[in-house]
């Protein structure tokens, strides 16, 4: 069989090619540019997402204090003084989201103070992975606000987004009932039949992990698809990890027996503690760390970034020196504050922790570990390449 050849007349030169294609391609550039150029006259902006770790929830201390009168020993900023008489107003810290998201005036990306038109704050205090993606991926809202993606997706609308900040995993293991736990079992037992948390709670984290972190993933797909869908290309996305909120075992500042670290909101025992720091948060840690790699993230390692300064280390102190507490100390809720505050970053933590967001974006993107400086100041944190 021949093959067929198009006669002369409608073969198409390079120079008749070129002729054709140059105004689509200038077409194509053209909206490309519009593109860009609209998104670059968008106020810039700075998004965090997340759980409780990122919101700002325990902002409203500045240290601890046992004495629960006045503004208890100057560790409460919620405290105002009515001539004789003492009001505590928590919207002052929170706004208002007192009460459910926990958003202080001193959480991590508020305390940055980086270089972009507006800070935005979506996490929520006990918010899970699925609180945080889209409600096409699944997600749901929480305390009556819709999934934190789908609220990005609308800043992403009038915003070019600079930076998105997220902290999430914490809740999918259940932190919340592993401190509850482990505090039933010092306060109901005995150092000559110590009953302690690590064992079943590590059996809960390792069943937990798989899910936990593909929620974890999840939403950093959300994220990337979100802001691509609103034309925005050029954005750092950062997985930050969880600080360590107590000592180990051997650095608390109150002895493992008797009544101090019960009454003065430490109530673990040692191993427990061990665990904590050894096991729970660099496992923790490690599996953020592989998550954001896999999912074109940076990642910010804090599991050190409050050491030395946590609740009831021995390095610290309660009141509201220069050498106070970073941590909310475990709290009941019923003389002082909410016991939703307890193993938080404080005011003083939250705006370490800003430290380390001010730090990271100053850097070219990478991953990065934060920590303090002994008997330093929250401003005086360091980052280094992982």
């Amino acid at each position: 069989m021949s093959r067929r050849v198009l006669p002369k007349s409608r073969l198409l030169t390079p120079f008749v090619v070129a002729v054709l294609i140059a105004p689509l391609l200038a077409f194509t550039t053209s909206v490309g540019a519009q593109q860009t150029s609209a998104r670059d006259a968008l106020p810039t902006a700075a998004v965090s997402l997340g759980d409780s770790y990122i919101s700002g929830e325990a902002g409203r201390w500045e240290g601890n204090s046992s004495n629960s009168f006045g503004n208890r020993s100057g560790t409460d900023r919620a405290a105002e003084r009515r001539g004789w008489f003492w009001r505590y107003v928590p919207e002052n810290i929170y706004g208002s989201t007192f009460g459910g998201c926990g958003r202080s005036d001193v959480a991590p990306l508020v305390s940055a103070d980086l270089s972009v038109d507006e800070s935005i704050n979506l996490a929520c205090a006990g918010a899970g992975t699925a609180n945080v993606i889209s409600s096409n991926s699944g997600g749901v809202g929480r305390n009556g606000e819709a999934p934190q993606v789908d609220q990005l997706a609308a800043v992403a609308a009038t915003h070019d987004v600079e930076l998105v900040v997220l902290s999430i995993g914490g809740n999918d293991l259940g932190f919340s009932d592993i401190v509850i736990d482990c505090v039933l079992r010092y306060s109901f037992s005995t150092r000559f039949a110590p009953n302690t948390c690590a064992g079943p709670q590590q059996d809960n984290v390792t069943a937990a992990l798989p899910n936990a972190m593909a929620g974890v993933a999840t939403a950093l797909d959300d994220i990337h698809r979100t802001l691509a869908a609103a034309g925005d290309t050029d954005y750092r996305l950062v997985l930050q990890s969880y600080p360590a909120p107590l000592p180990e075992g051997d650095d608390f500042r109150y002895s493992e027996n008797g009544f101090s670290r019960l009454t003065r909101g430490c109530p673990f025992w040692d191993s427990d503690a061990d665990w904590t720091n050894q096991w729970l948060i660099p496992t923790l840690t490690s599996e953020l760390e592989a998550v954001a790699a896999a999912n074109n993230a940076d990642f910010l390692d804090l599991s050190n970034a409050l050491s030395g300064r946590e609740a009831c280390a021995d390095t610290a102190a309660q009141g509201s020196g220069s050498n106070a507490e970073w941590v909310r100390f475990v709290g009941t809720g019923i003389t002082q504050g909410n016991a939703g505050e307890s193993v938080h970053p404080n005011a003083l933590g939250q705006q370490a922790l800003g430290t380390c967001l001010r730090l990271l974006s100053y850097s070219a993107p990478g991953d990065f570990s934060c920590t303090n400086t002994p008997g330093g100041s929250p401003t005086q944190m360091n980052l280094s390449s992982r």
